[in-house]
Order: C-alpha cells, then sequence, then structure tokens
C-alpha cells in the first residue's frame, strides 16, 4: 500500500498536539509559606520553570541600583573577549560610588574589569567597560535596553551600566529574577557571581587589588551560588540572590528591602522546603509502542530523546502520563522520526510535554504486483458479497 503523504499530514495535524519546546508549564501548586516581607517589592522565582513561587509587588517599576551591574555584566560577556587587555578610559577614573581606583591609562583584562564590577560593585570599572565595549555611557546603555527587550523585560529600562540613580532608569522584582535566571546560564558569569574572593593587578603589577564579594549569603546561606547587591538612598537596599540544592535553582529578589539578608534567607529556606526536583522521564526513556500499517513490521517502539524534569511540589498528588499519537501509522517509519508526545498530568492540568521518536525504522512492505485476472476475481467477489 502506497502512503499518501498528504493525508498522512493532516492525520499528524488533527491528532497530535504540537508544542514550542519539550515543557510547558500550567499548574497550580503548592506556595512557600511565608507571608508578605518587609520590603518594597519581593519575588521568589524557579529558574529552570520561570514558575514565581512567592510575590509582592513584583510588578511595580522601582529603581534598582547596583543590581544594574548583572545586565553590564552580561552585555560585556557576550560581546566581548574576556581576556582582551582594556586600555582604562580616563572618561571612567573618578566615577561616583563604589570604585576600585582605577587609573588613567592602567591596563586590566575584561575578565578582571568584571570581577572588579560584580565583587566590589565598582562603578568605575562598569564605566570602563562601557566605554570599551560601546564607546561612551549612552551607547552602553542602548545595548542593555536591547537586550532587556530581546528577554522581553517589559517593564524595565536603563540609563547608565552602574546603577547610580537616573531619570528612566528602573526596574521590577519580575523582570530582574528573570533576567538572573537568564544569566546564570552563562558559565562565566555563574563562576564570576560566585567567587567570593579576587586579586586583580594594581597599576601595572605596582600593587594588588584585594576584590571581595558584597554578597553575604555566599558564606553565610548553604549552596548560594550568586548574585548581587545594591544600594542608594533613593532604592534602598536592593539584592538578587541565587541558591542551588539538589536540582532545584532558585532566585530570590528584594528591592528597598532593609533585611534582606534575613528575609533572603527565609524565603530559599521556604522554597527548597516547599519544592523538589523530580525526573518524569530520563534521556533515552522507552515510553511505548503503536501499530504500523503496511510495513514489516506491525510495531513502532517510541522514546524520549532528552530529559524531562520539572520543579514539583514536594506535597502533591499523583502524577499522570498519557500519550497522545494516531490509533495507527503507516509505513515507513524513519529511525529517530517524531510520531508522538508523551503528556504529564498534575491533578488535571498539563504540567510538561515531550517528543517521542522512534526507536528503529519500520520499512514499507512490498507489494505483489497484480495482473487482470486479480482484479476480475476482486470484482467478482465484491460482486458476490452484494448479491
Amino acid at each position: 500500500m502506497q502512503k499518501n503523504p498528504i493525508v498522512r499530514a493532516l492525520c499528524v495535524l488533527l491528532c497530535l498536539v504540537t508544542c514550542a519546546g519539550y515543557l510547558c508549564l500550567q499548574i497550580h501548586a503548592d506556595t512557600p509559606k511565608v507571608g508578605s516581607v518587609n520590603a518594597g517589592a519581593a519575588l521568589l522565582l524557579d529558574a529552570d520553570s520561570g514558575r514565581v513561587l512567592f510575590e509582592q509587588h513584583a510588578h511595580t517599576r522601582m529603581p534598582m541600583a547596583s543590581t544594574t551591574k548583572i545586565m553590564t555584566a552580561l552585555v560585556v560577556l557576550e560581546r566581548c573577549d574576556l581576556h582582551a587587555t582594556v586600555s582604562i578610559d580616563e572618561r571612567a577614573v573618578g566615577t561616583e560610588g563604589s570604585s576600585v581606583y582605577l587609573y588613567p591609562g592602567e591596563l586590566l583584562t575584561i575578565e578582571q574589569l568584571l570581577y572588579a564590577l560584580m565583587l566590589s560593585s565598582a562603578n568605575d570599572a562598569a564605566a570602563a567597560l562601557a566605554y570599551e565595549t560601546a564607546g561612551s555611557i549612552e551607547g552602553f546603555a542602548w545595548l542593555m535596553n536591547q537586550k532587556a527587550t530581546e528577554l522581553g523585560l517589559e517593564n524595565t529600562h536603563f540609563a547608565n551600566p552602574h546603577g547610580l540613580d537616573a531619570d528612566g532608569h528602573y526596574t521590577t522584582a519580575y523582570d530582574l529574577a528573570r533576567l538572573t535566571a537568564y544569566a546564570l546560564q552563562n558559565e562565566d558569569f555563574l563562576r564570576i557571581v560566585s567567587t567570593q574572593k579576587k586579586v586583580i593587578p594594581l597599576r601595572e603589577q605596582q600593587g594588588a587589588r584585594v576584590l571581595r564579594n558584597h554578597n553575604k549569603l555566599l558564606a553565610s546561606y548553604p549552596n548560594c551560588i550568586g548574585v548581587k547587591t545594591g544600594f542608594t538612598k533613593k532604592s534602598g537596599r536592593c539584592l538578587v540572590s541565587a541558591a542551588e540544592r539538589d536540582g532545584v535553582r532558585l532566585i530570590c529578589v528584594t528591592l528597598d528591602c532593609p533585611d534582606d539578608w534575613r528575609t533572603h534567607t527565609a524565603l530559599l529556606d521556604d522554597g527548597f522546603a516547599t519544592y523538589e526536583r523530580v525526573t518524569l522521564a530520563n534521556e533515552n526513556t522507552y515510553m511505548t509502542s503503536l501499530p504500523v500499517v503496511g510495513g514489516t513490521q506491525d510495531q513502532v517502539l517510541l522514546y524520549t530523546q532528552a530529559e524531562v524534569a520539572l520543579t514539583l511540589p514536594r506535597t502533591r498528588n499523583e502524577i499522570g502520563c498519557r500519550i497522545e499519537a494516531m490509533h495507527f501509522y503507516y509505513a515507513p517509519i524513519a529511525q529517530g522520526e517524531q510520531v508522538a508526545y508523551a503528556v504529564w498530568t498534575l491533578d488535571g492540568q498539563e504540567i510538561a510535554r515531550a517528543p517521542l521518536y522512534a526507536v528503529h525504522k519500520v520499512e514499507q512492505k512490498k507489494q505483489k504486483m497484480r495482473t487482470p485476472w486479480d482484479w476480475l476475481r476482486m470484482l467478482l467477489n465484491q460482486l458476490k458479497e452484494l448479491l
């Protein structure tokens, strides 16, 4: 039987539900037990799924102080060579606020400046990186805003690379958490923000600068991996933290929070106590088999290519799994061809889906050529049935 590709395509469209990615999260789950916190805005985010676990005024636009430097570092990392040497632009020297006291014409690498930026929160390092990357503060701010647009940060706008108070310089706890989740996927960013102490040169090896990370949670909170502190009189104390435990990565953001260290500790503790990482399917997991018509085999085995794992409430009902597929498939089927979906549900809500692929190929069965007498016999048999 010759497979009709148009018919098959229509069947697939009718019977399979497509999705933009491997995972789609739409669950109503337990939330951490922390009530309101003493902060202008706060948010706890599951970094892998993007699911908000706790929020308070999380979409209110507010100043962000030196947490701005998360975007500064990200833009630099995506555009510059870490090992490139920078001659410090004299316009960066003496920038207001926290500083590592750069000298005009001093030679440092991009990486060394990034350590100064993220550990010591050096505003002169932020300016030096901006001049090196874009030629001006305004040009670099444009790159920051371009990246914010690319990431869909609808309530974020940058006016400078360091976070000093300025008109049109704002973000939200939600946008800042999403930005951080994205930035932490960059291995160089993660390595830098999780470093507690770093030594970089002072004026061509005439001495050394000892940089100590302002983020106290790196030393006090188990499994903390970053990220950035900030403060101005206008913004109040700002803090973005991240911690990872047993496969769960949480990001906590507070803006204008006078007791930020204890607030982050409480929110992270409650998040880890409430949620866990659950593996629904391992890489290359056999899932099911489906019938095949007109093939050299009457079944095709299906498997998941990638791991499917989610952060889910520790207290939950049983997770269900169903296969979305046609009732049968026409041969041929190629090895590795996507033919169905596995769909996981919790409390009647879809929480994840993954495409299923053919473990092996199924070739089309060769049909014997029919003679005119074969066709005549078939016609006579049909006539007998009608009579």
